[in-house]
């Protein structure tokens, strides 16, 4: 009887050792994903079963119950998340198990570049699949009413720069995010702002900001273009800049501006009308708020691309026009 007894203790023994060499290997064996189970989802409120049936049907593992039973053994039935997850080629079934227990969801990106409008970053927004639509139906004013603090225009108000994110977040909660960073960032600059410039408040500097980061194609003129529009300003001259045509125009713009776009009033037509216009044109990067709050020092008043980016840059008409053919010149030598 007692030898009975030692041979079934004996293989109740081998069988745990077998059972635990299996599972620690089926644990830390790869499981070799195809692309397309990189990609997973896990349903909200899902158990451990469920959840393994789910990686069943994503074609993660193979079988559900070695998954189940590894998960009881580890005791993390109770803390597995539900989520986005973006899994590596040769992830393990330990590995996975880590992974929805930790909750490493995957995470979305955007990115909100210096330079284009608002209607540009909505359009971002709607094609981004991490993104939850809820504003699509809005117009900007209504999106600005959720948003910001009472401002009907929502151009230049939002500060450029790449945001992530858990999957799912709603859209307006981005922008609001975007939106307070400008905010932050406006009031930081323009309470370090340079002495005697001639703005009414920070709103009107983030208005030049805008156009000095449209006409800006050298990072590091920016202080100097700045200063010119300032002393056009400044002497009632009026600014005369091509961004702000085009801003005007809207959907008619086809690519080219032309002599009769340059004659034809619009709110945002500076060769027409005095002063600044009425709101920025673009969001506007930091450089360039930082650039209009303290613009460099100078005599010039005119500026022409050299067809590289950078500008000639010159203190009367005359030089302008001579510095404008001498570029148009080279400019047709190229062609």
């Amino acid at each position: 009887m007692m030898r009975l007894i030692k041979i079934i203790f004996l293989i109740g023994l081998l069988a745990i050792f077998g059972l635990g060499a299996w599972l620690y290997n089926y644990a830390k064996t790869p499981l070799d994903l195809s692309p397309k189970a990189q990609e997973i989802s896990i349903k909200p409120n899902s158990s451990l079963k469920n959840i393994a049936n789910q990686l069943v049907a994503q074609q993660v593992i193979p079988k559900a119950l070695p998954f189940v039973i590894l998960g009881k053994l580890l005791h993390k039935e109770a803390e597995l998340q539900a989520g986005d997850y973006t899994l590596n080629k040769n992830v393990s079934p330990y590995q996975l198990l880590l992974s929805l227990n930790h909750g490493k969801v995957t995470q979305g990106s955007v990115t909100f570049i210096e330079g284009k409008t608002f209607s540009q970053m909505r359009a971002k927004l709607a094609k981004n699949s991490a993104v939850r639509t809820t504003i699509a139906e809005l117009s900007d004013a209504e999106v600005m009413r959720l948003v910001g603090k009472g401002e009907r225009h929502a151009e230049g108000l939002f500060f450029p720069d790449t945001f992530y994110f858990d999957r799912g977040t709603a859209d307006i909660v981005l922008l609001k995010r975007s939106y307070g960073n400008m905010q932050n960032k406006l009031a930081t600059a323009w309470a370090n702002r340079a002495f005697g410039l001639p703005y009414k408040d920070s709103y009107e500097a983030l208005i030049m900001a805008s156009i000095v980061e449209k006409e800006t194609g050298k990072a590091s003129e920016r202080p100097e273009i700045a200063g010119v529009f300032l002393n056009r300003l400044r002497i009632g001259m009026r600014l005369q800049t091509d961004p702000t045509v085009i801003y005007g125009m809207g959907d008619k713009y086809d690519g080219n501006i032309r002599r009769k776009d340059l004659t034809t009033d619009t709110i945002y037509n500076t060769y027409t009308r005095d002063g600044l216009p009425p709101t920025p044109i673009a969001m506007p990067g930091l450089a360039s708020i930082e650039a209009s709050l303290h613009p460099q020092k100078t005599k010039a008043l005119y500026f022409v691309g050299k067809g590289d980016g950078s500008h000639e840059f010159s203190d009367s008409l005359a030089e302008h026009n001579r510095a404008v053919a001498k570029y148009q010149l080279k400019l047709k030598a190229k062609k």
